[in-house]
């Protein structure tokens, strides 16, 4: 890209200022960059009034290492088209595109500083009571409408050559499903957890099913994923949820994000084990986390099945019985995907706060010592389960 440049706050300020669409022509323009993720710039520009959006530019390598680690600058577009394509069918929990520039690898959104981002929240135990059923209806939304039970063949295959993203889904095959089972520099966990890594690490039925999980990630590109639904890309407050940040989006196994998001509210499960001392608020909040693990497996399924039910264009696909196959399928492959996020997020490169903000050294072992097991046994034990209340009650007979 020729005319690509790293934005400073001056040069996103006079960007968005010569745009004139976002501020009156006088307005007082203020910016700040305040992101604080793996990847990229993020600046809020705001007038005196109190109007602001948001620019997210792309840099060409990973923030959180350096230039020694380069990154395509495609994956602005890419993120770009997922949330107007998933806001096209899911619209009010979609954060909105307002403007894109390929050149520049930036993209301008509606800014949701009135929310509060979700992983920050649930390590503080505040909970939201239309998470789970507004969540379930953006996973199973999106992904319903751009699978083949929606699409024709055409528009399909033409929407996964534009959406084919392979450096960073190199990113996660490498750090979801190869990494933390093997010998890598980029593993990152305490000296006290290595007798539990080595042990992981050579159990070989493990391996064999993490295999399994990979080669379906790589081979089934069954709808237009979000790609990273973890609990710090979904805003939230007491009245809405809004998915950002999809650059790892591409057609995948729809079970990828639905086991993400499993995967991190297990995650946050068991934190609080470290993070609430009093017993009854602990078991308030982990009861909160499982209730809205069901919420979102149920109705999920629900969700996908009337759709299908409804709008399924391609004749063969509406077997009687056949949907409900390819949902249980979907959830069994979440659980599996839900035990790898578990795992990377314990002893691999990215690490989550609600572990890693637990000051305690000895209890902050113990919490990785159990999510480093929880995500063991879902990966090898996924595979047992044949609807929703079966992956459910599996979960459950884990965590107690």
């Amino acid at each position: 890209m020729a005319d690509y440049i790293a934005f400073d706050n001056e040069r996103a300020l006079n960007y968005v200022a010569q745009l004139n669409e976002f501020f009156a022509p006088n307005a007082q323009l203020t910016c700040n960059e305040f992101g604080d993720g793996n990847l990229n710039l993020v600046f809020r520009i705001a007038d005196e009034n109190g109007n602001s959006v948001i620019l997210k530019q792309a840099l060409p390598y990973a923030r959180c290492v350096g230039e020694s680690w380069p990154l395509t600058l495609d994956r602005a577009r890419i993120e770009a088209a997922v949330l107007e394509k998933h806001g096209a069918v899911c619209e009010p929990f979609t954060a909105k595109v307002l403007h894109k520039n390929t050149e520049l690898a930036l993209t301008i959104l509606e800014d949701l500083g009135h929310m509060a981002i979700l992983r920050g929240e649930l390590n503080q135990a505040t909970t939201f009571p239309n998470l789970g059923s507004q969540l379930a209806n953006y996973l199973a939304t999106t992904s319903f409408y751009y699978s083949d039970f929606y699409l024709t063949p055409a528009e399909k295959k033409a929407l996964v050559c534009e959406f084919t993203n392979p450096e960073l889904c190199a990113i996660t095959e490498d750090l979801f499903f190869d990494d933390p089972y093997r010998t890598s520099l980029r593993n990152n966990y305490p000296a006290t957890l290595e007798s539990e890594v080595e042990k992981l690490q050579q159990n070989t039925e493990l391996l064999v099913k993490v295999a399994k999980l990979k080669q379906l990630f790589l081979s089934s590109p069954q709808s237009l994923l979000h790609g990273d639904v973890h609990s710090g890309s979904i805003f939230v407050d007491a009245q809405s949820t809004k998915v950002i940040d999809p650059e790892f989006g591409f057609f995948g196994p729809i079970g990828f994000d639905l086991g993400s998001f499993i995967g991190n509210f297990l995650l946050n499960y068991c934190a609080q084990n470290a993070r609430i001392s009093e017993i009854p608020k602990r078991r308030q909040m982990q009861t909160y986390l499982l209730t809205t693990i069901q919420q979102v497996i149920n109705e999920f399924a629900a969700t996908w099945l009337s759709l299908s039910k409804a709008h399924t264009r391609d004749l063969s696909l509406q077997a009687p019985g056949y949907a409900e196959c390819f949902v249980n399928q979907i959830i069994k492959d979440a659980l599996g995907f839900g035990g790898t996020e578990l795992v990377r997020r314990t002893i691999g490169l990215a690490h989550v706060s609600d572990i890693d903000g637990i000051e305690d050294d000895s209890a902050r072992l113990q919490v990785q010592q159990q999510t480093l097991i929880l995500g063991e046994q879902l990966i090898l034990h996924a595979e047992t389960t044949h609807d929703k209340e079966s992956a459910f009650n599996l979960i459950i007979s884990l965590v107690q």
